[in-house]
């Protein structure tokens, strides 16, 4: 087998994956512009007959849209904040000393990692009741976020932070920079690629987050988009065309930034792997 052909099938079957697993975002634009009975249809159409652009602006309209999304954002911002503040901290010192009680620390982060937000929703519930978090729901939702989040961003930013050569900080302190001086003015600039991927990934993970949002913000007024998706369904709903169409809407921004800033997500990335 040549190069070139081997080339050429590793290529085909690349695309045929991506098809497959592209294939579902494509079925839910195309339901979201079908009417009540093409949806329907057996066989069913790839592509609808007479597209229904007009049901995007009436959905938005129609389930206050701009408001969920805001909230959204608003939710997913304060937790990237949050997180990249404290987590930046703690990475750096796991990437830069080495002990064993370093390494127990490490541990116990990756194991927080691995509890689903369905086992710890209900500690966190009572924990904020008895303190009164639960009075501010969205502020109640960025700390529980952080606690589920913190543990991937310091892994991730931990690898960029060691990917930094110590003979950089090394040089900065003979000149006379405090260990925070070398921090702020060496290592911060050169690991910015990799704390800029991990608050895009954990912006992502936020922007979607349901667990937290359903079980602790009641007012409809502050609840996300996550939420507000999930009050088209009922026993007896089947309007799946605007079910699709207010998700086409949700998930849209956020393909559009993935797409944008994937070749930066794939350089810091790997950027940790690389020393």
């Amino acid at each position: 087998m040549s190069e070139t052909f081997r080339n050429r099938l590793l290529l085909l079957v690349a695309l045929l994956l991506a098809a497959v697993y592209l294939f579902p975002l494509y079925w839910m634009y195309i339901t979201a512009l079908k009417t009540g009975s093409e949806m329907f249809r057996a066989p069913p159409s790839f592509w609808p007959d007479d597209p229904q652009w007009s049901i995007f602006p009436f959905v938005f309209q129609l389930k206050g849209m701009g408001r969920f999304l805001w909230n959204s954002v608003v939710i997913a911002s304060g937790s990237v904040a949050l997180i990249a503040m404290l987590g930046t901290g703690a990475a750096y010192v796991l990437a830069r000393y080495r002990n064993v009680w370093i390494d127990v620390g490490l541990f116990l982060v990756l194991m927080l990692q691995v509890l689903p937000a369905s086992l710890m929703i209900t500690p966190i519930f009572v924990l904020f009741t008895l303190t009164g978090i639960l009075d501010f729901p969205r502020t109640a939702v960025i700390l529980a976020i952080a606690a589920k989040s913190m543990p991937f961003f310091i892994v991730l930013v931990r690898a960029t932070f060691m990917s930094v050569p110590m003979e950089l900080e090394e040089a900065a302190l003979v000149d006379g920079n405090s260990r925070a001086g070398a921090f702020w003015s060496i290592v911060l600039p050169l690991a910015r690629n990799g704390i800029l991927v991990a608050a895009i990934l954990i912006f992502m993970q936020a922007f979607g987050e349901f667990v937290y949002s359903k079980s602790l913000i009641q007012e409809i007024e502050l609840q996300p988009s996550s939420v507000g998706l999930n009050a088209f369904m009922g026993p007896n709903t089947n309007e799946w065309n605007r079910i699709m169409a207010f998700a086409s809407i949700y998930v849209t921004p956020i393909l559009a930034t993935f797409v944008l800033l994937q070749r930066r997500i794939v350089s810091g990335l790997t950027s940790g792997a690389l020393k």
